[in-house]
């Protein structure tokens, strides 16, 4: 018996596999499971094909640990390889024999399925192993064994008749202060990567297990003894609740299985469970939690989309299959479909990883709408965990997913304060409005009391509460609604007034030019002008921002540690119909050096009724008094 060399640069290639592909350590035991289970499919496939009878439920997969020996065999009663299998896809890496096998069977059956496509995972075993044997017969031919230490090779020799099938056990490297290898020969360790990674691999996989038992029959009023048995148990449950007909799933069990899967104390707020045939074929379980997740709106949010090869287990956060606005989606998703990278850890960004993609949200955005129309009150329940997620969709990559999202959204307004949507708005407008209104502040006390809103309410039009950071940019990436503009009933010019309205206000902002420019001159350093102003009915004074950043971007914008000195262009407006401005008039006719005063001080007013900071308080309350004590002499 000699050593034989592997194919294809073996050293390179090999400490390339078990370096750099495989990231994850404990992912061998899925990859020679899954060898097992072809295994199992190709004797099944072949026994039918020959018209040979063979009972499914006699296949399965063993595994047997040995801490004294430090190894961990896996067997399984499959097809088996010749010396030439094992040589071809053994002693060549990247050879699959499952892939060659796959091919040859897609078009006859589809009641099996191979998992195998790089003909890599096998060697996966290295990471964890120091020596590998493989122990295989195959029907009708003699017992062979091959065995390696790693890159350096091979050797194939005959043996002993064996029972049909594959053995193969790896002899665990020593541990070390970084790894603990033993640990893969722990029962509760096996357990737990089984569950992991194969609980739905379609075969049984046993293990002899240590359970605690009644010795004999105790007597009355004795206390029972209890001894530590072996005994063969099946770790996985072979059948994934998704590929079960829906009509025999209770809501029971649906519950039971999020609630396990994803670690949540409560039941799920929806389920949603379907199937898809077509260019690429998947079977999806999703579910919309109760409540929000306690981290969900942290930038690491991992999200909990699990993915799934055919019932194996690949990855537990698929990012690449759901767009950030519906991560608050927890589920899995199976297919047969996608090409996964070599390691089949990552999606590979192909063609079809982007129709899934697509697929999914699509179904999510129909799922929301039908919600939305046919269960208005859990929508809104709905809306209340997750709604800020969908603004941060519209807002997010400049709009790129507004038209999707758009027809969600959910904004409370001065329709008696509840909810609408975007149509819903646009469908109670007045014949003569043009543009759909807005207003921000924290609350929807706050907004009410805004000075802008008494006359637009007069007008009876209705006002959208933006009470959220992200609601303005969001509808600045939507620019329009139905070709319908919003418009912040704090920004530009609202345009509410009458012809004869305007013509007067312009003639009493000419007589009262000098006034104006006072206290333009005196604000010079803090907005763009003062004018009269054509939103305000009972109170005095205001502050907008002209077309471009608005006051509540700009406190948004430099809200944090990090200041960002953005500066919306603002106005000071004056009520000309109010007492105050006849007041000022006559402080100009009067003692014009008191305007400034009078300026600065209406100024701070507006910027706290908008929920902003002034520079100096101090200063303000110091001329609020000298004014109070001026208007007294």
């Amino acid at each position: 018996m000699s050593k034989k060399q592997f194919k294809s640069e073996s050293k390179r290639l090999l400490n390339m596999m078990i370096n750099s592909i495989y990231t994850n350590s404990d992912i061998f035991l899925r990859e020679l499971i899954s060898n097992a289970s072809d295994a199992l499919d190709k004797r099944y496939y072949m026994a039918l094909t020959n018209n040979a009878a063979i009972d499914r439920s006699t296949l399965k997969i063993t595994l047997t640990p040995n801490k004294e020996n430090r190894t961990l065999t896996i067997t399984d009663n499959g097809i088996g390889m010749d010396e030439k299998e094992l040589e071809s896809n053994l002693g060549t890496i990247a050879k699959s024999g499952s892939e060659d096998f796959k091919k040859q069977v897609e078009a006859n059956t589809s009641d099996v399925d191979i998992i195998g496509q790089f003909g890599v995972g096998f060697y996966s075993a290295f990471i964890v192993a120091d020596t590998i044997t493989v122990l295989s017969h195959k029907e009708g031919c003699d017992t062979y064994q091959w065995k390696s230490e790693g890159a350096d090779g091979y050797t194939i020799e005959k043996m002993d008749e064996a029972p049909i099938g594959t053995t193969i056990t790896l002899h665990l490297k020593a541990d070390t202060d970084e790894m603990n290898y033993s640990h893969y020969l722990e029962e509760y360790e096996i357990k737990s990567l089984v569950s992991k990674y194969s609980d739905y691999v379609r075969y049984p996989i046993q293990m002899e297990c240590e359970v605690s038992k009644p010795k004999g029959e105790p007597k009355e009023g004795e206390t029972p003894e209890y001894e530590t048995v072996k005994e063969m148990q099946t770790l996985n449950s072979m059948v994934p609740l998704w590929k079960k007909d829906k009509s025999d799933i209770t809501t029971e069990q649906y519950n039971e299985f999020y609630k396990d899967k994803f670690m949540d104390w409560q039941d799920p707020f929806k389920i949603y469970h379907y199937s898809v045939e077509g260019n690429v074929s998947y079977t999806a379980l999703l579910y919309i939690p109760s409540q929000v997740p306690y981290n969900f709106y942290n930038s690491d949010y991992q999200g909990s989309l699990q993915l799934y090869c055919k019932g194996v287990y690949i990855m537990d956060c698929a990012k690449d299959l759901l767009p950030d606005h519906f991560r608050f989606v927890k589920g899995l998703v199976d297919s047969d479909d996608l090409n996964l990278n070599i390691s089949r850890e990552l999606l590979q960004q192909d063609y079809q990883v982007k129709q899934l993609k697509t697929s999914l949200e699509k179904k999510i955005k129909r799922y929301l709408e039908d919600m939305l129309k046919n269960e208005r009150e859990d929508y809104e329940k709905f809306w209340d965990n997750f709604g800020l997620t969908i603004k941060y969709g519209v807002y997010a990559n400049y709009g790129a997913a507004k038209e999707t999202l758009q027809d969600l959204l959910l904004f409370k307004s001065t329709n008696n304060d509840g909810y609408t949507t975007l149509k819903e708005y646009v469908d109670r407008m007045k014949e003569d409005q043009k543009e759909i209104y807005y207003a921000c502040g924290p609350t929807i006390a706050a907004i009410k009391a805004l000075p802008q809103m008494e006359k637009i309410l007069e007008k009876g039009y209705e006002v959208l509460y933006f009470m959220d950071d992200v609601d303005e940019f969001a509808i600045m990436m939507m620019h329009n609604y139905a070709e319908k503009d919003f418009k912040s009933v704090n920004k530009g010019n609202l345009d509410l007034d009458s012809e004869e309205e305007k013509k007067a206000r312009e003639e009493l902002a000419h007589a009262n030019k000098g006034l104006l420019e006072k206290m333009s001159e005196a604000l010079k350093d803090k907005v763009k002008e003062v004018r009269l102003s054509d939103r305000l009915k009972s109170h005095p004074v205001c502050l907008v921002a002209e077309d471009g950043v608005s006051l509540e971007m700009e406190k948004v914008l430099n809200a944090g540690p990090v200041k960002n000195n953005v500066k919306a262009t603002t106005v000071l407006e004056i009520n000309p119909n109010h007492d105050l401005f006849k007041t000022l008039q006559k402080i100009f006719d009067s003692a014009p050096d008191q305007i400034n005063d009078y300026a600065d001080v209406l100024y701070d007013q507006a910027r706290l009724i908008d929920g902003l900071t002034i520079e100096d308080p101090v200063s303000y309350t110091n001329k609020i008094t000298e004014l109070m004590i001026k208007a007294n002499q």
